[in-house]
């Protein structure tokens, strides 16, 4: 009679109690794949949202089963992020991120040739893989920045982090940009290309993807798993207590919303879904402020979203830089509150361009940058066995965030109260109450392994 034996961990010593060291060369590899591909699914994100006006009319829809269908959209894209989170702790980061890549491609290319609403809900619904993508990152880079040989890498793996944000400003700014070549070579009617052809660089970072390595973190638990399931309990605990991790002990849903866990995983979402308020109104909904609260006029208020985005990415880098040194948790609630002062006085201000450049400018700067820390805090809030399901199922609190905002302006603006106060309740009431809600958030120290 045989019996398997469980291999060891290639290139974890299990009695030292230490992970081996990254090269920097091959961290740098992941983040830059990591930005290119968050960059992509933005760019199919906010693809999406503008050349829906172009869906309803090539499908004859009204305007509220236009609606409808993005309200149905964001329920899918929902499911579909949480969904991943839990992939990425069960099968790894690196599976994770070949998936999240993958996904997105499938999804950009099944748009270009949906037939319909049934259809087109359901292939949007699997653009969630995309956006999964940033919290996905989030944890994959976590854990290698903590391991890379260089303790300068180490020192600042926030501020390299912000980097791989500023893909969303980036992204947002390709999609403008193709949609204009896509209407002024193949006409305003052939949005289908636009997402066809949105498959091909993500297929290429797919591509480049397949030569990452999984984290030893990753690989460590895997096998702890292992041991377990063959009746070696002791000996894991053992080895877990040595490297100062934790084995599972229930469902990664379970175990996020108990003992140490429960805190952080209800505040922060609740600030996600209040924070989405002000994403909603002030960078979905831009050009409709601009124009419509302001006065500014079409080409002034592309002007203008085109600089902020500019300023956006910016504020990622300061962010992350600055989270480094102060603490992520930190930055975040000051970003969050001095956002929410600046679109106060951009609704309330004068209309001049100056002015309104200036407030809109630094609205994106502190309401956007301020991800680049929360994504990464929200990875360190985790033990490395659930650090994919809470990162990711956080993140998708922007999805319920983004319908109950839509619905709530949407009602105020229906009952005569105005864009611009409806602008000013959710859009600086969202931000400002997410900056205070994370005062709620408990400190955590910064992921050593």
């Amino acid at each position: 009679m045989s019996t398997t034996v469980t291999p060891k961990p290639e290139g974890i010593d299990l009695t030292s109690g230490e992970f081996p060291r990254i090269p920097v060369a091959e961290a740098r590899r992941g983040a830059t794949l990591a930005f290119f591909a968050w960059t992509l699914a933005v760019y199919d994100f906010i693809l999406f949202g503008t050349l829906l006006p172009r869906i309803k009319e090539s499908f004859g829809w009204s305007e509220t089963t236009a609606l409808l269908a993005n309200t149905l959209v964001s329920v899918g894209v929902f499911i579909v992020v949480i969904l991943v989170g839990m992939f990425v702790d069960r099968l790894g980061r690196r599976r994770g991120m070949m998936v999240t890549v993958g996904g997105a491609a499938v999804s950009s290319f099944l748009t270009g040739i949906s037939t319909g609403m049934a259809s087109l809900v359901g292939f949007r619904s699997l653009s969630g893989f995309g956006m999964a993508e940033q919290s996905v990152n989030a944890t994959y880079l976590n854990e290698v920045l903590a391991l890379t040989d260089s303790d300068k890498v180490r020192r600042h793996r926030g501020f390299i982090y912000s980097f791989v944000q500023t893909g969303w400003p980036i992204g947002a700014l390709l999609a403008a940009a193709f949609i204009a070549v896509v209407n002024a070579v193949l006409g305003e009617g052939e949005w289908r290309w636009a997402f066809v052809i949105a498959t091909v660089p993500a297929l290429f970072v797919l591509l480049l993807r397949k030569g990452i390595n999984e984290t030893p973190q990753y690989r460590l638990h895997q096998y702890l798993d292992r041991l377990v399931k063959e009746g070696r309990g002791d000996e894991a605990r053992v080895i877990a207590d040595r490297f100062g991790l934790t084995l599972k002990s229930s469902s990664p849903f379970r175990e996020i919303f108990s003992g140490k866990n429960r805190r952080n995983t209800i505040v922060l979402s609740l600030a996600w879904i209040a924070n989405y308020f002000g994403i909603s109104t002030t960078s979905v909904l831009g050009t409709t402020m601009l124009e419509g609260v302001k006065g500014v006029s079409p080409s002034y208020s592309l002007f203008i979203v085109i600089v902020s985005n500019l300023v956006a990415a910016a504020g990622y880098v300061f962010h992350g830089w600055f989270g480094d040194r102060i603490g992520r948790k930190k930055v975040v609630i000051m970003g969050w509150i001095m956002a929410s002062v600046f679109w106060a006085a951009f609704v309330l201000g004068p209309g001049n361009l100056a002015f309104t450049l200036i407030t809109y400018m630094g609205t994106l700067f502190f309401l956007l940058g301020p991800y680049a820390a929360i994504l990464f805090y929200q990875a360190e809030c985790f033990e490395s066995h659930v650090r994919g399901t809470g990162s990711s199922f956080i993140a998708a609190m922007g999805q319920p965030g983004t319908v109950i905002a839509s619905a709530i302006l949407t009602g105020l603006v229906a009952s005569g109260i105005g864009l611009g106060s409806a602008a000013l309740w959710v859009g600086a009431g969202g931000m400002l109450v997410s900056g205070l809600l994370m005062f709620g958030a408990k400190h955590v120290e910064t992921v050593k392994h």
